[in-house]
């Protein structure tokens, strides 16, 4: 007996939001379509947790928040769930997305590497408040760093390697050494 596949409709940002507060897994939202968000390794969470201590500690007192994985942000009818987010200013907006970043940071396995460094970058670079986009490999201390200046986006990444490199996000004042990243 042959099971056809099934091709869930195209869904309209109302929609995805309507669906995402009852769903039991998340979902990124890319040109309508569903995609499920799968689990992440203990190293990831590692790094993640790391990084998102520094950060926090950082911005402490000030107008920015830092904010893990577990709230979208939206680029146009898009909607993806980066590892962590920078925002500032008063204005909260909607409580389930944001849509006004300076900085995102996506920590990659050998599996997500091409989409985060791909058509995930492009689509975080259309947003006018975003300055920084870091990809942090899970495996090795390995960073590529890409930055806005007034004329755009740095065509390539800044590479920083070894635990001995600094992490310089220059959108919200910090350098990180890897070492600590990944510790």
């Amino acid at each position: 007996m042959t099971v056809a596949a099934q091709t869930l409709p195209r869904m309209d940002p109302e929609a995805f939001l309507a669906f995402e507060r009852d769903a039991e897994c998340r979902h990124e939202l890319v040109d309508g379509y569903l995609f499920a968000m799968t689990g992440a390794s203990a190293r990831h969470g590692e790094i993640l947790a790391n990084l998102l201590a520094a950060i926090h500690t950082h911005l402490r007192g000030g107008p920015c928040r830092v904010y893990g994985s577990n709230l979208k942000i939206r680029v146009e009818d898009d909607f993806f769930y980066p590892d962590l987010f920078v925002r500032c200013g008063q204005d909260q907006g909607d409580p389930y997305f944001k849509t006004d970043p300076l900085l995102i940071v996506e920590i990659h396995s050998p599996n997500t590497q091409r989409y985060d460094r791909g058509d995930k970058r492009l689509a975080y670079q259309r947003l006018d408040s975003l300055r920084d986009y870091v990809l942090i490999h899970q495996d090795a201390p390995l960073v590529e760093a890409f930055r806005r200046h007034d004329i755009g986006w740095d065509n390539q990444a800044r590479i920083i390697r070894g635990p001995d490199g600094l992490l310089e996000l220059p959108s919200i004042g910090l350098t990180i050494a890897l070492a600590d990243l990944y510790a």
